[in-house]
């Protein structure tokens, strides 16, 4: 109880010693939305939930042994319902009212104040979001949060305890996911500051790529890694899961412009060059080195391309997306065939080689690539490079450290973080779950 106490005490002194203050009046009246824009956002909404559940759940479980599939698809299920709630309660409060550069106010708990009033034609409406549905906008950031937490169990699967893993993707989502996504999108310093990050390069993958790495780091290796095949049981699911995590990322990049304008059709346009050079990209680099292009490489390539265009996608024109997708896919090939063994790090299923690292070029080449007519902007490469790299070092260096501090209390809670080596060797299905697949 009294390690339960001390964790609860750390997550309510957070939420509560942000500044609060006057709310806002966010009510307007009904003819101010754009059913278009209201619309394409509810569909982006659905896309991005889709990202997660089914696709990142089908994605991950193609990758690892039989024995562990379910319990690696109960990773993504069971952080949609836990992120969702949170959201809710807390998160989106912090993260999109008005409060300081660091956090948000407490305007929002629980969605207090949001709303529409039939009667008298008003609704509410977030001010960086005026043609559509406060409920629409807040639902549509819910799913960042969502994938954006699910990605990080791509690095401890198959040997993470389930409830350690609950109890670290609730306090990291409070204590990290959301100060840094107000720093960026919701008026923080860093956007005050001029950082570009369209759709989550900093916020979702350097982010999450980095507590993925640091969780592989502190769990340690898999049993038998480097000395037993751990080879995936089922690439049919890894290219499915592939294959809507490319379709959801239109919602992904294109949704985050809020509108159906032309800003989010050449969102869409560059998702899909950058897309496709990063597979062909690392199907080349395969061929070169093995002479044979596998179905996993040409799934990763066409992620690792997603992953590098999303702070870009609203910045860039075509010529740029052709470039951060090479660039960014020979990075991501890189860190998953050469850094990791270099290292020696397990990084389960490269959350960290590809999200991660894929998530800092990514933020790099925006502030080298991106085209000022596109977005109507006045920066210089010099000045925007500036920005970008202490901006990712910022993420980089505060997800780090607050992982590492969040793991140590819940190792502590949960005495430990890692499921006993009997339980590891016959599968997570089955010793934490109960169940198998046949």
């Amino acid at each position: 109880m009294k390690k339960l106490y001390l964790l609860m005490t750390l997550l309510s002194g957070f939420i509560f010693s942000s500044t609060v203050k006057a709310k806002t009046d966010w009510w307007q009246p009904f003819s101010k939305l754009d059913t278009g824009d209201t619309a394409w956002v509810m569909i982006s909404t659905i896309l991005v939930l889709f990202m997660t559940i089914p696709g990142l759940a089908l994605f991950y479980a193609g990758m690892v042994r039989k024995k562990n599939v379910l319990s690696t698809m109960m990773y993504s299920f069971s952080v949609t319902a836990l992120v969702s709630v949170l959201w809710i309660v807390a998160g989106y409060s912090l993260a999109f009212t008005e409060g300081n550069g660091f956090i948000g106010s407490l305007d929002r708990l629980f969605l207090s104040g949001m709303g529409l009033d039939l009667s008298k034609g008003l609704l509410t409406i977030a001010p960086n979001a005026q043609t559509i549905p406060e409920s629409v906008f807040m639902f549509f950031q819910m799913t960042f949060a969502i994938i954006s937490v699910a990605i990080i169990s791509g690095a401890f699967a198959e040997r993470m305890k389930y409830s350690a893993m609950l109890w670290f993707s609730g306090a990291w989502f409070l204590l990290v996911y959301v100060p840094i996504c107000h720093w960026v999108w919701g008026g923080g310093f860093m956007a005050q500051g001029g950082v570009l990050d369209y759709a989550g390069g900093t916020v979702v993958h350097i982010n999450a790529g980095i507590a993925g790495l640091v969780t592989a780091i502190m769990l340690g290796k898999r049993i038998g890694y480097g000395r037993e095949s751990m080879a995936p049981h089922n690439m049919v699911f890894t290219l499915i899961g592939a294959s809507m995590l490319w379709i959801g990322w239109f919602g992904f990049n294109a949704g985050s412009a809020l509108s159906a304008n032309a800003s989010a059709g050449m969102a869409m346009v560059v998702t899909q060059v950058s897309a496709g050079i990063g597979a062909l990209t690392w199907l080349v680099c395969e061929g070169i080195e093995h002479r044979k292009a596998t179905s996993l490489g040409l799934a990763s390539g066409a992620v690792s391309g997603l992953v590098g265009i999303t702070p870009a996608a609203g910045f860039v024109n075509p010529m740029g997306a052709i470039f951060i997708g090479l660039l960014t896919t020979i990075a991501c090939y890189f860190s998953v065939t050469r850094l990791k063994h270099k290292l020696g790090y397990d990084d389960t299923l490269d959350a960290f080689g590809i999200h991660g690292f894929g998530g800092i070029i990514g933020a790099i080449l925006t502030g080298i690539f991106f085209d000022n007519s596109i977005f109507s902007g006045n920066t210089t490469v010099y000045k925007q490079l500036i920005i970008q790299l202490k901006d990712a070092g910022i993420v980089i260096a505060y997800s780090a450290v607050m992982s590492f501090f969040i793991l140590k209390v819940v190792a502590r809670l949960c005495n430990g973080l890692r499921v006993e080596r009997d339980e590891e060797r016959e599968g997570l299905d089955i010793s934490i779950h109960g169940e198998r697949v046949e």
